[in-house]
């Protein structure tokens, strides 16, 4: 047997957070070595942070970055371990993502990433550039600190294999598993047995399965042992990395870390036997004539063994893959990205506008969730989230405080607020109490028709004119406005709260306001500008309703959240409209359709980049219930109101990012927001498919 200890790690870094992201991997190598690992592998550009963005455009970062290696390799750090580290490197005046390989105080390769990410949410070709020379090295002259350290004037830069005494082992860099081209491909015919990817990757419902099956079929048809590492948390933006570092071998994964957590480190390590490696390619005959024909891949050759002499010790098993349902995923990704956010901003908690729909429910059971999590974290002993849980509570870090009750640590930390106008009905009012007393927040119900009327007043005596709604006898134009003027001042109040709920209980700092806006209402622009769905985050505002709905059944079994029952039942309804006996406000049949038609229209313009021509033409057929001018109808009135709602895409509160067809502007969606919205040319088109499929339907029912 060929046995070796190898160690990859999920790490919670943060942009620009030098100081704790050097902690953090000199924590990760400590626990590999020991549990007696051989090598440890780190997450993409770990030591800056993946998230640095524009600064990756600044010296600075690469300036720092140098430093944080040149601590770590000054000790004992890298002695009896290579190491593998995330970091930028500047060669020949070009930026590189990349990967470098350390062992014993010595740089020994750096590996620049072949493949960029550049769609979605990754912009990466902005900041670097794709090493164009595969299967070749340079020659890099090193920092000046690092030449002092290490006594090194150069090293080698490129597209290389590390060639141990007994074994060789290569990188491969998140995007590059999902490239069709993959470098584990030409890398594993040419011998390399272990290839270890540091990876960025975020999290977003239902992405696992494929990550792991891409990581499984990576070593399955050629076999060897693929090593996964990745960030887990939120290191600045609307991404939560999700973890979930695991090992393979022979398409057989043999250890798994978690994919939601608490934990800042969490190492994952195996032994792996690297005859068995050897044993399946030796059987596998195509594989053998592929090989033989192979490119040979540099080698930098270390002088060192990663197995190790160790009778006591056996391989580790293969397991069975741990994945969450989409409802577990929603439940703890928001929550965990929410921690992060809280406890790295210095704010003192959360407040929300809680209304008694789904949608503002859900947003408050993700913050019990959240809640739950940590108390969870703190019976576990997790000092890091005790003294982050102190410190929020307004305890102190040094506090004798146990978070360990999720109702009581939700009292201290989370406020919400019923604010009701003529407009509002008991049933969401209790439907709001009584979730809110479940999860323990500090809770207030407040009437603001006052202000509302005020407003009006104001209006009246600068116009001459008295607006009504609907049902009144008022105009759309008028019926619009009178709704969002409650919507706003909805906003301004939770605002004003926010700054002083703290003052008010004699606690500092000021609270972070919380949106409820889903994916599907922004994409239609089912929102009021400067509304509730303004504030500073909105953990559902890239989920649909869908899951939403799923959602709050899972978590009123699950969480203990049984109010969440009634919520769901309920229907849908903003509730800013009088309610008469020929009238009740719904909101889907003010939207013109429904939540999951909505859904359907988000995905086939994003994520199947339809048009609305090529979405009617799909449609017709999905929906072959209705006859083609109803569903071309339908396809219409969503780009009408896509279109004119448009502009409301550029104030988006930032949102935690789970579903690939959000309409956000600012970072994933980018598409104009001046649209002519009459589609003439479009429409047209579309009135002509219709003619023809209705007279061949007509022609076929005759015969």
């Amino acid at each position: 047997m060929k046995l070796t200890t190898l160690a990859t790690c999920n790490l919670n870094q943060w942009a620009l957070d030098f100081e704790g992201n050097l902690q953090r991997i000199v924590e990760s190598i400590q626990i590999a070595k020991e549990k007696g690992a051989r090598y440890r592998l780190g997450p993409e550009l770990e030591i800056p942070g993946y998230g640095c963005e524009d600064h990756f455009l600044e010296g600075d970062t690469f300036l720092h970055s140098w430093e944080c290696l040149a601590e770590m390799l000054s000790g004992d750090l890298t002695h009896g371990i290579l190491c593998d580290f995330g970091m930028p490197v500047m060669h020949k005046n070009v930026r590189y993502n990349c990967r470098i390989f350390a062992l014993d105080g010595k740089i020994h390769l750096i590996r620049p990433k072949l493949i960029l990410a550049a769609d979605g949410n990754y912009r990466e070709t902005r900041w670097f550039a794709a090493w164009q020379h595969p299967r070749t090295v340079e020659e890099y002259h090193l920092p000046r600190m690092i030449r002092e350290i290490t006594g090194d004037d150069t090293v080698s830069f490129g597209d290389a294999a590390i060639a141990t005494r007994d074994t060789t082992l290569a990188s491969e860099t998140c995007e590059e598993l999902f490239a069709p081209g993959s470098p584990h491909i030409y890398l594993g015919l040419d011998g390399v047995e272990l290839i270890a990817n540091g990876s960025g990757s975020h999290h977003e419902l239902r992405k696992l399965n494929k990550r792991i099956d891409l990581i499984r079929n990576a070593t399955s048809k050629s076999g060897g042992v693929y090593l996964y590492a990745n960030q887990q948390g939120c290191d600045g933006g609307r991404l939560y990395f999700d973890g979930c570092a695991l090992i393979a071998v022979n398409g057989d994964v043999v250890a798994q870390g978690s994919q939601f957590s608490l934990n800042d480190v969490e190492v994952v390590t195996a032994t792996v036997d690297l005859e068995d490696v050897r044993s399946q390619r030796g059987a596998i005959m195509s594989r053998m004539v592929q090989a033989s024909q192979s490119e040979s891949v540099p080698r930098i050759n270390v002088d060192f063994d990663l197995t190790t002499e160790a009778p006591e010790r056996a391989p580790s098993p293969p397991i069975g893959v741990r994945y969450h349902s989409p409802e577990e995923e929603i439940a703890y990704g928001p929550a965990c990205w929410l921690w992060d956010y809280l406890r790295r901003s210095g704010m003192a908690g959360y407040f929300l506008p809680i209304s008694g729909g789904a949608d503002s429910s859900s947003v408050a059971t993700l913050v019990g969730s959240m809640c739950q999590m940590v108390a969870k974290a703190a019976k576990d002993g997790n000092l890091q989230v005790i003294r982050d849980a102190c410190r929020i509570a307004g305890e102190g870090e040094d506090s004798d405080y146990l978070p360990t009750d999720a109702r009581e640590f939700a009292n201290r930390i989370f406020y919400t607020c019923y604010m009701a106008t003529q407009n509002s009905s008991r049933a969401t009012r209790a439907r709001a109490k009584k979730l809110t007393d479940q999860i323990g927040s500090d809770h207030l119900n407040v009437n603001v028709d006052s202000v509302v009327a005020a407003l009006v007043s104001l209006f009246v005596r600068i116009t001459g004119k008295t607006p009504r709604f609907k049902v009144e006898g008022g105009t759309e134009t008028e019926n619009t406005a009178m709704q969002n003027i409650q919507a706003r001042i909805r906003m301004v109040l939770s605002y004003l709260l926010a700054q002083l709920l703290p003052w008010v209980h004699g606690k500092r700092g000021t609270l972070l306001v919380l949106g409820s806006a889903n994916v599907d209402e922004s994409l239609r622009g089912y929102v009021t500008k400067y509304d509730c769905s303004s504030a500073d985050l909105n953990p559902i505002g890239a989920i649909s309703k869908t899951d939403l709905r799923r959602f709050l059944w899972w978590a009123a079994e699950n969480l203990g959240y049984h109010a969440l029952v009634d919520v769901v039942e309920a229907p849908p309804t903003a509730e800013l409209e009088p309610i008469t006996e020929t009238y009740t406000q719904e909101d889907e049949a003010d939207m013109g359709m429904t939540y999951d038609e909505l859904s359907r229209f988000g995905r086939l313009r994003k994520i199947h980049r339809c048009g609305p021509v090529s979405m009617f033409e799909k449609l017709v057929h999905e929906w072959n219930h209705l006859p083609p001018h109803e569903v071309a109808d339908k396809v219409k009135r969503f780009f009408y109101y896509y279109s004119v709602n448009r502009h409301k895409m550029t104030t988006l509160t930032p949102a935690y990012h789970a579903e690939s067809y959000s309409p956000e502007d600012n970072r994933f969606d980018l598409r104009q927001f001046l649209y002519n919205v009459r589609w003439a040319w479009q429409f047209r088109r579309m009135d002509g498919l219709v003619k023809r499929m209705e007279r061949v339907r007509k022609t076929n029912l005759s015969t």
